[in-house]
């Protein structure tokens, strides 16, 4: 089941605090990105963010899940209504993640 467009928006509405959030379709879910980084997923109405352990740290209930079948489990977030404590989780997992790889010419 698709994740529904309002809901997408949502997510990225909720978590703008953070820096410029963007989401791209992918495989017919949604990869949520804050400042060009790849932070999370949104599949089936359910938001994903990648496990960091400042993520870990921050988190008012740890509920790991694959976000779809054969994926790596990530942080499952229940808790989408705190616009403040959502853009939080996203700025202080995406200080934790690389920096996206240069793109090949």
């Amino acid at each position: 089941m698709a994740s529904n467009t309002d809901f997408v928006q949502y997510i990225a509405d909720q978590c703008s605090e953070a820096g410029e959030i963007v989401t791209k379709k992918m495989f017919g879910e949604y990869a949520i990105y804050c400042d060009g980084k790849i932070f999370g997923l949104i599949c089936d109405d359910c938001f994903y963010v990648k496990p960091t352990e400042a993520g870990r740290a921050m988190l008012r209930t740890i509920d790991m899940r694959p976000p779809y079948e054969g994926a790596k489990d990530y942080f499952y977030i229940a808790d989408v209504d705190d616009r403040d404590y959502l853009s939080a989780l996203v700025s202080e997992t995406c200080k934790a993640l690389p920096a996206p790889k240069a793109k090949k010419k």
